[in-house]
């Protein structure tokens, strides 16, 4: 082949496109966070929101946490939902949050009964930025930055 790496990514650029074209063009999600309390989607029409699978194990998740954590303080039309996708036992997910604190709420996805309208994560991170129509905007497979969410909202600090 000529050009192995070209045919490559415009595999995986497909297999993308793909992969979203199931979920609905304005997904709902109502998910019990770890607070107890319950983030709905909906709830947040006219905003924008940035809706991340993560893991404990995950050094890429990690590493986006605090910038996800910073971007949504200082964006007040922005809200967040950190939904830690793996079988781990609650003891072990407080403990992480314990050690890594967040200004948005978190939940634990059930990887038996993936979400309804996301599709289920093949590798970790992953994150939605929905609009403020609740369309989906963008989709990142991989570690996010500040820089990538404020290019994707269009959004200023405070």
């Amino acid at each position: 082949m000529k050009h192995p790496i070209r045919i490559l990514a415009v595999a995986l650029a497909l297999a993308g496109v793909s992969a979203q074209a199931d979920m609905p063009p304005k997904p709902a999600l109502s998910i019990a966070t770890l607070d107890g309390k319950t983030f709905d989607l909906g709830a947040h029409r006219g905003h924008w929101v940035i809706v991340n699978f993560w893991a404990t194990w995950c050094s890429p998740c990690i590493k986006e946490m605090p910038d996800i954590s910073a971007f949504v303080a200082s964006h007040k039309e922005v809200a967040a939902i950190g939904i830690a996708w793996e079988d781990t036992e609650r003891a072990e997910i407080d403990a992480f949050v314990k050690a890594h604190p967040v200004s948005y709420p978190l939940a634990q996805g059930d990887i038996y009964k993936p979400l309804k309208d996301f599709d289920e994560p093949r590798g970790l991170p992953v994150t939605y930025v929905i609009a403020p129509d609740g369309t989906v905007s963008k989709k990142f497979t991989g570690p996010i930055t500040a820089d990538d969410l404020e290019r994707s909202t269009g959004s200023k600090a405070k």
